[in-house]
């Protein structure tokens, strides 16, 4: 093997370098016997492909096309970072105030998990379960969830295309979305039926738990005696908001448990200060809820706290940090996940509701049915 394809085969081996450092996916005690076998088959690899491809090979192609693969065969938000998205994260900038409305996962392409309440993706029809197949003019097939969500932020009043793909992938509809300005109020609620209050989350940010008590004590001087909190395609946002939201149902309970390398647990638990919502609540959930929303169910769920009505939520509950490369990319790696009060896995399991209720189908420029069948099977168990 030449002295160039050598040197091409260690920078390749870096990023495997990488995850058994952070724990991505070797042991300390496996790492010695199984990385080293790894390393010599990218090695034999990169020397068959250079030396018996029919045409000349772009080795930069290549190399960048298998650093994807290693981060994407972890999970979907595990994810290879070009020098530029780096700099990005180290600039520690602020992301531009408009926005589409999008939380986005990957599956082959990156997939949507939700569209926030009232946002140009939720008006212009894209729903969960929908595959982003292009933004502006770049295909997602290799793009990471986190560079997609980035190429949807810019300047309000700005626009960026998307492809997007429901059902056959012969039926692509282009969607020109103007961003808009993220709004402030992540919590509504109103009087449903006498003694019935519904609350809408439609987001899990540091100030949700401030606004959920606040809208929680209005209904409550309204009648309210019942209580049911609507978390469906409630995605994003900070898992720290959730645990806060959490402690404002939860009193003297775990909350949750945070799993990082070599099976460390940390334990987050409420106390006697905690639980100052006390109305009986029931949870709307279905397969868009996520993050911050997802770990607030989960708590509820494990602690009797709740019953849960609609689908089985998608299991999106962990943090990524940066692990940066010598040549300025970088791994943007699941380094902890987070577990049910129990123990159970969370992350990339998702809870199962206490009563299943699938919601309606739609096809792609057709408006919903009328009704709200998991409302209204909360609303019967009620």
């Amino acid at each position: 093997m030449s002295t160039h394809t050598r040197r091409l085969v260690l920078w390749i081996s870096l990023p495997v370098v990488a995850f058994a450092v952070v724990g991505g996916f070797l042991s300390q005690a496996t790492a010695r016997d199984d990385a080293y076998p790894s390393l010599r088959m990218f090695e034999n690899v990169v020397s068959l492909i250079t030396g018996n491809y029919v045409e000349p090979v772009n080795i930069d192609k290549v190399m960048n096309g298998a650093m994807h693969g290693l981060a994407d065969s972890l999970d979907p938000d595990s994810a290879y970072l070009t020098p530029d998205l780096v700099k990005q994260i180290e600039a520690n900038a602020p992301l531009p105030a408009g926005d589409v409305g999008l939380d986005l996962t990957r599956q082959y392409y990156l997939r949507v998990i939700a569209t926030r309440d009232g946002s140009p993706a939720e008006r212009a029809g894209i729903r969960t379960g929908d595959y982003i197949r292009i933004i502006g003019d770049t295909p997602t097939r290799e793009m990471s969830v986190f560079e997609g969500m980035r190429r949807l932020r810019g300047v309000p009043g700005s626009t960026v295309t998307v492809t997007v793909i429901r059902g056959s992938t012969t039926d692509p509809h282009v969607i020109e979305l103007m961003r808009e300005a993220i709004p402030t109020t992540d919590v509504t609620g109103k009087i449903l039926q006498p003694g019935v209050g519904y609350l809408r989350i439609a987001a899990v940010s540091p100030r949700t738990a401030e606004q959920t008590k606040a809208r929680v004590a209005e209904l409550t001087r309204a009648g309210a005696s019942k209580l049911i909190v609507d978390v469906r395609r409630t995605s994003g946002g900070t898992l720290d908001g959730g645990i806060a939201l959490a402690k404002l149902f939860v009193k003297n309970g775990t909350i949750t448990s945070k799993e990082s390398k070599d099976n460390h647990h940390q334990v987050v638990s409420s106390d006697a200060k905690d639980g100052s919502i006390t109305l009986p609540t029931t949870l709307l959930v279905n397969i868009g809820t996520s993050g911050g929303a997802e770990l607030f169910a989960a708590a509820l769920l494990g602690n009797k706290r709740a019953d849960a009505i609609g689908e089985h939520t998608i299991g999106r509950a962990a943090e990524q940090h940066l692990v940066k490369l010598p040549d300025g990319s970088g791994l943007w790696l699941t380094t902890s996940r987070y577990l049910t009060p129990d123990g159970s896995p969370l992350h990339e399991k998702g809870i199962e509701p206490t009563v299943s209720v699938d919601e309606p189908e739609v096809e792609f420029g057709q408006q919903p049915p009328t009704g709200d069948p998991i409302l209204e099977k909360a609303l019967e168990q009620i």
